[in-house]
């Protein structure tokens, strides 16, 4: 049985990676539908060797018929749209913020809470991307001996802050070898060639970010924990695709590196990478254009007692956006719910 798939969002960084996805992982579509603004219109994309045109979503009135509807537009079309296509029948797994922390849609991140896409009520909210790999990393270590408290800090790729923040690093970095001044940052909040920057979305009151706070709020919800407490640093780094995480764990219960190793090597989605005095360790560049979470560099933390530490890398555009959209939605046809 094949599916009527929407992608809404087609042109961006995540819309064309839902295609790739689809496609490798042999997704069962029988029909692909491909919205973007009006600026995008009559542009073609390629699924499965065929050309297929870009349409207006906001000339698009009835969207009957269509079964899953993979969302990667931002937050305010999401808000505006997905009702709309739940409303005519369809399953909308979101990749923005819109609808993450609504009390009646699930945030799913299939390799640790898949059984939550059961409660869906038209919409499916996919995580940020650090909180998705962070969790596929600990969750088996969750499970083993419980976690009580999560320090991390995050190296974002630009990737993360779409297509203009990859051009925006990719021309500072070419006016910088050509001896040119450096363009202003336009689609970052500052310079991001040869340079890091500790802000990734806007400040709040408590002095945190926007991003900080997802993943202590997106970490509580998806391991139905409301007491686990996490201190999230997120900074934006200059790499093109790949986040990274120094992530540092209080556990419940003693377990030792060598365990730990144990427990995430037999665990669904997750490879390790951990000889790090013959230099193996996951690196973002080794790691891009691939769907599994890569942990590396575990070894017993020196604060936290008991505790780990770990390094945590994965495709923030796959696994950490496309490729949990798209198993959210294997999911659904698992479950026989589309």
């Amino acid at each position: 049985m094949g599916y009527k798939v929407a992608v809404v969002g087609a042109t961006g960084e995540v819309g064309r990676a839902f295609l790739r996805v689809l496609e490798e992982r042999n997704f069962p579509v029988d029909e692909l539908l491909l919205f973007a603004s009006e600026r995008s219109e009559g542009l073609e994309l390629t699924f499965r060797g065929e050309r297929l045109k870009v349409q207006a979503l906001n000339k698009i009135a009835d969207f009957k018929g269509i079964d899953i509807a993979l969302f990667s537009a931002g937050s305010s079309i999401s808000k505006e749209y997905a009702p709309k296509f739940a409303s005519d029948g369809a399953v909308v797994i979101d990749n923005s913020s819109a609808w993450r922390l609504e009390p009646d849609v699930p945030l799913v991140v299939p390799e640790v809470n898949p059984e939550d896409v059961k409660d869906h009520k038209g919409i499916i909210a996919n995580p940020n991307c650090s909180t998705i790999q962070m969790l596929v990393a600990l969750k088996p270590i969750y499970d083993a001996v419980g976690i009580e408290a999560i320090v991390v800090s995050t190296y974002q790729s630009v990737s993360g802050a779409g297509a203009k923040a990859i051009m925006e690093l990719q021309e500072q970095t070419r006016a910088w070898c050509e001896g040119k001044e450096i363009p202003p940052a336009k689609a970052l909040p500052k310079r991001i060639a040869f340079n890091v920057v500790p802000q990734i979305d806007i400040f709040t009151e408590n002095g945190y970010t926007k991003e900080e706070l997802k993943m202590l709020n997106e970490t509580r919800k998806i391991l139905h924990d409301p007491n686990i407490r996490v201190s999230a640093t997120c900074v934006r780094v200059p790499v093109l695709y790949g986040h990274s995480e120094a992530v540092s764990v209080k556990l419940k219960s003693e377990l030792s590196p060598e365990s730990a190793r144990e427990i995430l090597r037999k665990a669904k989605g997750v490879v390790v990478v951990d000889s790090p005095t013959e230099g193996q360790y996951p690196l973002a560049v080794d790691v891009a254009g691939k769907d599994d979470v890569f942990v590396g560099r575990i070894r017993k933390d020196l604060v936290f007692e008991p505790g780990l530490s770990m390094w945590v890398v994965a495709d923030n555009i796959r696994k950490g956006a496309a490729t949990n959209a798209v198993q959210i939605a294997e999911l659904l046809t698992q479950y026989a719910m589309v």
